[in-house]
């Protein structure tokens, strides 16, 4: 029924070329995905008994360790900043260079490279898939067997790899070799191997054009300034077949040869503008790059460049750095980026914190004096047991009680939040003093091993 307003969108076959952006994304690639599987394996010393493990997300105790910073829940703030300081970089990487995050770096753009390489290697080029297509035997059969059989295998690694992220990888693998993994891991290894196998091996453009919402408002942050994939329109029009005794007199330098259609992963054609398909890979720089060397004309035609210099093309509009959004950008992301490293440094390795009870609000003893219960909440970051000592800072002469605890003695295990009930009592001619209904009490959490003093404050009420 639908078929009458829409068309369907026909499969795309790119096709392999050679060139040094195709290489550059080769080396990239190999970087990211070494840093992706690797990297659960890195170890880092943390004494005690936390785990050594570089980066681990440890859900059970609901900690981050990312090398030498530890991240509690308490401080899920630090997760918040560091996504809202990627967002920042990428929006500046964007307004300076266009998508070359999609292009380069992207999880879809890495693992859909790799997919459409092992491709070609069981298939062929692009005009062997598209015959194989077409035929209905035993060759593609096998050759389609073996094809997706690799692709498996890619997403059984990346599911792995996603799961030591979450696990010690060293025992996560014995187990799996020893067929002793739990049910948990090998669901999250086969739903992450599934969805790598359903994005890159079929969703691929798909997932660019109509999933992420990044393509939709990456315009906003271009200018004419920006450095985006750009077809030479003045250089190149009007394009004409190649001329059989190679001269381009009187004619543009486009053949109109479609490698730059051909080559592209998103299916669009570079000539007619900026897209919000194009993922900026470059791809399209190679092919027309290549085409120009075999007719001795100058590279270019398709390059990376600013709208700017395309209209008029002269030093000044050549892509420039150095621009007041650069430096606009870069002072915010140098900030954000020192009081983080600051405040990740130099964070107290004890959090301690008190919470005044609120039924009842207080309580008016027989002999006069009114008490308050409060609940000491101590988190101990350290990897060592903490024994502390609470006492009044202000008011010395009222009189601290714990429940089933020795307020001289408050032990804290390593790594661990205890919580100890209090009770603070002022007597009636310390209360005939103070004229207020409510009044501030402070504290010192003394640290018994160390000396270190916390300060922390609550409300008295005594009407």
């Amino acid at each position: 029924m639908l078929e009458q307003y829409f068309e369907a969108k026909k499969r795309l076959y790119p096709q392999s070329i050679k060139g040094r952006i195709r290489s550059l994304k080769w080396y990239l690639n190999a970087i990211f995905l070494s840093i992706y599987l690797f990297t659960p394996f890195l170890r880092y010393d943390r004494g005690g008994v936390a785990t050594d493990q570089s980066v681990l997300i440890d859900l059970p105790n609901s900690k981050l360790y990312f090398f030498f910073v530890e991240i509690w829940p308490q401080e899920v703030y630090f997760l918040m900043g560091i996504l809202l300081l990627a967002a920042v970089i990428l929006f500046f990487v964007t307004s300076l260079f266009g998508r070359i995050w999609c292009g380069y770096a992207c999880f879809q753009t890495v693992w859909t490279d790799i997919f459409i390489a092992l491709e070609k290697v069981f298939q062929g080029d692009r005009n062997q898939r598209i015959l194989l297509d077409r035929k209905n035997n035993f060759e593609k059969f096998y050759k389609k067997s073996l094809t997706h059989i690799s692709w498996i295998a890619v997403s059984l690694i990346t599911g792995f790899g996603f799961v030591c992220y979450f696990n010690d990888a060293y025992i996560l693998s014995k187990n799996i070799l020893n067929l002793q993994a739990s049910l948990t891991q090998l669901g999250w290894i086969l739903g992450i191997a599934f969805m790598t196998y359903l994005m890159a091996g079929f969703a691929r453009e798909h997932v660019c054009t109509f999933m992420c919402p990044y393509a939709r408002f990456q315009s906003a942050m271009f200018d004419n300034n920006t450095l985006i994939i750009s077809y030479d329109e003045k250089r190149g029009e009007p394009r004409q077949k190649a001329p059989k005794d190679g001269d381009f007199s009187g004619r543009g330098h486009c053949i109109d040869c479609k490698q730059c259609v051909v080559v592209c992963p998103v299916g669009i054609d570079i000539r007619d503008g900026l897209q919000m398909e194009c993922i900026a890979c470059g791809l399209c720089v190679d092919a027309c790059d290549s085409i120009m060397d075999k007719f001795n004309l100058p590279k270019g035609l398709v390059r990376y460049d600013t709208l700017a210099n395309l209209e008029n093309p002269n030093k000044k509009n050549k892509f420039n750095i150095l621009r007041p959004r650069t430096f606009f950008y870069a002072a915010i992301i140098i900030a954000s980026c020192a009081v983080m490293l600051n405040s990740l440094i130099f964070k107290s390795p004890i959090e301690v914190n008190i919470i005044a009870d609120r039924n009842p609000i207080y309580v008016r003893m027989s002999d006069g004096s009114i008490r308050n219960g409060y609940t000491l909440r101590i988190v101990n970051k350290t990897y060592s047991d903490k024994y502390f000592k609470l006492q009044s800072n202000n008011f010395k002469q009222g009189l601290i009680k714990s429940q089933n605890n020795d307020l001289n003695n408050l032990h804290v295990m390593a790594e661990k939040v205890a919580s100890f009930k209090i009770f603070f009592k002022l007597t009636p001619d310390l209360l005939n003093k103070i004229t207020e209904d409510r009044i501030l009490i402070d504290f010192d959490l003394i640290d018994k091993n160390t000396g270190e003093v916390e300060k922390i404050s609550t409300v008295f009420i005594k009407d």
